[in-house]
């Protein structure tokens, strides 16, 4: 499936975005809403999360995700 507007398909965007040394490493992954939207929609980027055992968090218009499963507490 391909998004309008959209160069890459929607399986060849999430997996290069869950292939980078950030995932593999179990640390943060940080998109901006409007990426998430044109290349995949919100709907499936967050079933791959899920998928993956992650936890995603959202500010304004950045989704970050937090590639392992270690509990998130906030601090301040």
């Amino acid at each position: 499936m391909v998004k309008p507007g959209s160069a890459l398909s929607l399986d060849i965007w999430l997996r290069d975005i869950f292939a980078c040394k950030a995932v593999q490493n179990g640390q943060v992954l940080r998109r901006k809403i409007r990426d998430i939207e044109r290349y995949a929609g919100m709907e499936a980027f967050l079933a791959e999360v899920r998928a993956r055992g992650f936890q995603a968090v959202l500010n304004r218009e950045q989704v970050v995700v937090f590639c392992n499963s270690a509990p998130i507490r906030r601090l301040v």
